[in-house]
């Protein structure tokens, strides 16, 4: 029989243990996180400029870094600030590192069209030196950028002058040595690489291989596979373009690289099915590996059918075992080994189905919504209207709207579920699918790798989450 005092003891430490797996539980990203706010960057003003529009959110593979892009071509990259990374309990704040000017808009003289310089993609490269590197595309030249920091000049250059002169051989009468004195940090980005021409349409996605030495470029016709040394030339490896155009049923959507194995491909189309490709089967990926299909139910057809279903984005899970792809209405999760249906669906804001007439008109519905995993594949974060974004729990299957809004914009503002009232009678904290504002809307979301910290982009500000420990 247990005496008191070892009944008392056991208890003590069960709570201690539940308490320790809630806590690894929330860092996880299992169980209710409860998130508030960290940071906004970007102006909070009423008149936004066009160019100012965010068209791009990326962590690097540390999360120490946060890229994003805009729609002026701009690149403005933020670090974790290391008094936030090292304190107890750790903060998601992060302050500007680098801007600089990635794509200026251009001219096809042959086909009179005008190139916009609108960052569509920013993909960062595994880190091998002090410099970091980047790779950013508009519709259709891909860069590959440098990122570095300087903190000491030479100082004594015996043939040219400080301001970098050439100096008067006649007035050289005497050899210095060159000495490095130190200065203010600078952080430099420069062009190392400039891959251009390779797509007639519209580059939506890049992907870098785990070889990280490759990347694939996708338009909405072919996938180019290229080298990271080579800018002259690329490989096309899938190409869908029918010989008579108006033969023309889907178009690529998004492609993706898997994040172990070199050889593994996936690609969406506008059709709602996203294509395995193996490159060992063959250098030419037309013919899939597997097709991953939902069947829909011929009673639920309409007119807005194939539209709802094109597949916006597709990603990869950080273990290589599944996949999310978000098309209109939802978020699904697909099982590599599994292509007849996927496993899970989450639907992000079904309460629009009875609106898709007017969405069609406003053009809303062909707006293309991206998702992303947590660092542990644990949850799925994806945007919605009225500055709304959505976070799925796969693990207590519980979903969370949280809006991106000015007025939580202080630090440690805890965020509030928010909930749209669909009919009847509205509830004091609900807001109903007419007031929902479509101009405002969460397309580009970034989750950090390791910590609960989220980067969400509403129109041309950027707002930081974290969790509430």
């Amino acid at each position: 029989m247990k005496s008191p005092s070892n009944i008392m003891r056991q208890s003590s430490l069960t709570k201690l243990g539940s308490m320790i797996n809630t806590a690894v539980n929330k860092r996880a990203g299992n169980g209710d996180i409860q998130w508030c706010f960290s940071q906004v960057k970007g102006t909070l003003e009423d008149d936004v400029t066009e160019a100012d529009i965010i068209s791009c959110v990326e962590f690097n593979h540390d999360g120490d870094l946060l890229a994003t892009g805009d729609k002026g071509g701009r690149v403005v990259i933020f670090q974790r600030d290391p008094i936030s990374k090292n304190s107890i309990p750790r903060r998601g704040e992060y302050n500007v590192y680098s801007t600089f000017q990635s794509h200026e808009p251009e001219f096809d003289y042959l086909k009179s069209l005008e190139i916009e310089e609108k960052i569509n993609k920013i993909r960062w490269l595994k880190r091998k030196n002090p410099a970091h590197f980047l790779l950013s595309t508009n519709d259709k030249t891909i860069k590959l950028w440098k990122v570095s920091e300087r903190d000491k000049r030479v100082e004594g250059y015996n043939t040219k002058e400080e301001n970098g002169s050439i100096r008067d051989p006649a007035c050289i009468t005497s050899l210095r040595v060159p000495s490095i004195k130190p200065m203010e940090l600078m952080v430099e980005a420069s062009p190392r690489r400039i891959f251009a021409n390779a797509h007639t349409y519209h580059i939506n996605s890049i992907s870098v291989n785990s070889d990280q030495e490759t990347y694939l470029s996708a338009d909405d016709l072919r996938i180019n596979l290229w080298h990271l040394e080579i800018t002259d030339q690329s490989f096309n490896i899938v190409d869908i373009k029918p010989t008579n155009m108006e033969e023309l049923t889907e178009v690529i959507t998004a492609a993706e690289f898997h994040p172990a194995e070199c050889n593994v491909l996936v690609y969406s189309s506008s059709k709602g099915t996203i294509r395995l490709c193996d490159m060992r089967s063959a250098a030419l990926c037309d013919q899939h590996s597997k097709l991953f299909e939902e069947q829909e139910d011929p009673t639920n057809r309409s007119f807005f059918s194939e539209i709802i279903s094109s597949i916006s984005d597709v990603k990869l899970s950080h273990s290589g075992r599944y996949m999310i792809s978000r098309d209109y209405l939802s978020v699904k999760v697909w099982d590599l080994q599994m292509e007849t249906r996927p496993i899970e669906c989450y639907p992000v804001h079904e309460y629009l189905r009875s609106k898709l007439c007017s969405l069609y008109e406003n053009d809303c519905i062909f707006d293309k919504f991206e998702c992303c995993w947590s660092g542990n594949d644990s949850a799925i974060m994806t945007g919605s209207y009225n500055n709304f974004f959505r976070v799925f729990d796969r693990t207590t299957k519980r979903d969370l709207t949280l809006e991106a809004a000015r007025d939580i914009a202080k630090p440690k503002t805890l965020l509030k579920p928010r909930k749209v009232s669909t009919g009847g009678k509205r509830k004091k904290d609900e807001i109903t699918v007419d007031c929902l504002d479509f101009n405002r809307k969460i397309l580009h979301t970034a989750w950090h790798p390791s910590e609960n910290v989220v980067a969400v982009a509403a129109t041309n500000n950027l707002f930081l989450f974290q969790d509430k420990l």
